[in-house]
């Protein structure tokens, strides 16, 4: 049954899409992360170029259907994975500031 209810589609859903999009974008992410490191305060302002390419890969991902039908195939194998050993997935932590 690939029926999905409202937390799934609104909740689960977008956050696999969401840790997906950071690893795949994770080369922006960790350009932004050491820009704000090395900058401190002014980070708002130094950090401007890099903020705009780390978001502008996170929205490419997540207004992207096909990636939205990725994310939704593996978030219906782990609950079938899970209704049937009862067995929960943990999900994998994305280490960043974002």
């Amino acid at each position: 049954n690939s029926k999905l209810r409202h937390v799934e589609k609104d909740v689960l859903i977008p956050q696999i899409m969401r840790d997906r999009a950071k690893e795949r974008c994770s080369d922006k992410v960790q350009a932004f992360t050491k820009c704000c490191q090395e900058t401190g305060f002014l980070m708002v302002v130094k950090c401007r170029r890099e903020n705009t390419a780390l978001k502008d890969c996170l929205v490419g991902y997540y207004s992207d259907p096909l990636f939205y039908e990725e994310c939704k195939r593996e978030y219906l194998k782990q609950r079938e994975e899970y209704r049937a050993t009862g067995i929960k997935k943990k999900r994998q932590k994305v280490t960043s500031n974002v």
